[in-house]
């Protein structure tokens, strides 16, 4: 089984082949096999893992494979070896109640012809015809704290003495988030 979860750690730089290389460093220590669900008995197959207090469930997907799994078994980075593409979700940074321009990339205003305060304003709401604002408009608001995912990272390395993946790029999350890995098809 090639999926695990783990702990963001910090962001570093590793030379491979004379030349830097920025990698994210995923504590990941054994996972615990909790639960496994069969079609037979719940109508979906999937694989529960405990990493600490964290428990996650993997349902299958394409790619995914469940068949080997048993109750009480660990999984831990062995699953994992160098160049191997996987795929990180976790919960992005909170960032709070922020404007359009954070927020969606609005451009804002120009600071000339006779502008005043409003270099990061949304500018107009729509037409006059519907005398509402019409669902889905940018507008400022709560922006982070919501799942993301990352795909086709990859393993630059893997530390089985300290239980350590370092990931090639950027994982969602902050320092010490939780995060699920798990292995692509090639």
């Amino acid at each position: 089984m090639a999926f695990i979860l783990g702990r963001k750690l910090k962001m570093i730089q590793v030379w491979k082949d004379e030349k830097v290389v920025p990698v994210t460093v995923i504590q990941a220590a054994p996972n615990k096999v909790t639960l496994v669900r069969t079609k037979e008995k719940d109508g979906y197959e999937a694989v529960q893992l405990r990493e600490g207090k964290s428990a996650r469930e993997f349902r299958k997907k394409a790619g995914r494979e469940f068949a080997d799994a048993k109750a009480g078994e660990e999984i831990t980075v062995d699953a994992f070896k160098e160049g191997d593409r996987v795929i990180v979700s976790g919960i992005m940074k909170g960032r709070g109640f922020q404007g359009v321009v954070k927020r969606h990339g609005f451009h804002g205003g120009p600071k000339t012809h006779g502008q005043k305060n409003r270099h990061r304003a949304p500018g107009s709401l729509g037409a006059t015809a519907p005398q509402r604002v019409v669902p889905g408009r940018k507008m400022a608001g709560h922006m982070g704290s919501v799942r993301s995912t990352t795909k086709n990272l990859l393993v630059a390395q893997v530390d089985k003495e300290n239980n350590l993946i370092f990931l090639r790029g950027a994982v969602p999350g902050n320092r010490g988030g939780l995060v699920e890995i798990h292995k692509t098809k090639k």
